[in-house]
């Protein structure tokens, strides 16, 4: 009986064809996932850093069916006027109402309630967005 051999002598011949294609997938790979890191980090950093002026609603109350009162707390840099839209809906998810208003105070941390006017009874108060003043939109 013969021995039958499978494979080629260990080293004797170099890298295989395979060996070399996983060293180069490997860092394909590496590289590419360096880079994702990178473009992640890059926009969460530019997003955070770019929201000078943030708000949110407390609470709010109708009070008629042409206003809402609503409770807004506004945080910005003291430097800046902030402006916060508003958008109000009815029951059937229409807009009813929409207004921006505006926060110059010299505070980083503002708690106001403002009022805001509809044309039909506000069921929804929608906090759309928050700019500084200078911002077009």
């Amino acid at each position: 009986m013969s021995a039958v051999r499978e494979g080629l002598p260990e080293g004797r011949y170099g890298r295989s064809a395979d060996e070399r294609a996983d060293r180069k997938l490997k860092i394909v790979g590496s590289v590419l996932g360096v880079g994702l890191l990178a473009v992640v980090g890059w926009i969460g950093w530019d997003y955070v850093a770019g929201q000078t002026v943030s708000a949110e609603v407390i609470k709010f109350q109708v009070v008629s069916d042409t206003e809402v009162k609503v409770h807004l707390e506004v945080r910005k840099e003291a430097s800046i006027a902030g402006v916060c839209t508003l958008s109000s809906q009815n029951k059937e998810h229409g807009e009813v109402g929409r207004a921006d208003f505006t926060f110059a105070q010299k505070d980083t941390r503002v708690d106001e309630v403002v009022s805001l006017k509809t044309t039909g009874r506000a069921a929804v108060i929608e906090l759309v967005g928050c700019r500084p003043a200078a911002a077009k939109r």
